[in-house]
């Protein structure tokens, strides 16, 4: 098995949809630090699992400098951000978003 890495930091605004009272309800910013994870039995015809530029266009290009409610059809929680991302890449099967210092969500697809 063949497996890359790639961090991002992206910087990006959101405000979450709550059923409790919350600051996080309020327009606000992070320096996100994202880590796409993908694995492959093979090579594509170039010797890679996926292109890091690949997925550099697939998610800082689509959320870095943006309201995150504007992009993303869901309310945009970090565990709901890496689940998008793992979704989204190809050969992705694992995403850690940090949206601050010692808070950070993982998403894994089950090989199951």
């Amino acid at each position: 098995m063949y497996y890359v890495k790639k961090r991002l930091e992206i910087s990006a605004a959101h405000r979450l949809s709550l059923d409790y009272e919350s600051k996080c309800t309020q327009l606000h910013g992070h320096n996100w630090i994202i880590t796409v994870e993908c694995k492959s039995e093979t090579l594509d015809t170039n010797g890679m699992v996926t292109d890091f530029t690949a997925i550099k266009e697939a998610v800082g290009k689509r959320l870095d400098h943006k309201v995150l409610n504007e992009v993303l059809p869901f309310n945009p929680t970090a565990e709901n951000i890496a689940r998008w991302i793992v979704d989204s890449v190809p050969c992705c099967f694992r995403c850690e978003v940090q949206e601050s210092e010692g808070n950070s969500a993982i998403y894994e697809k089950d090989d199951a």
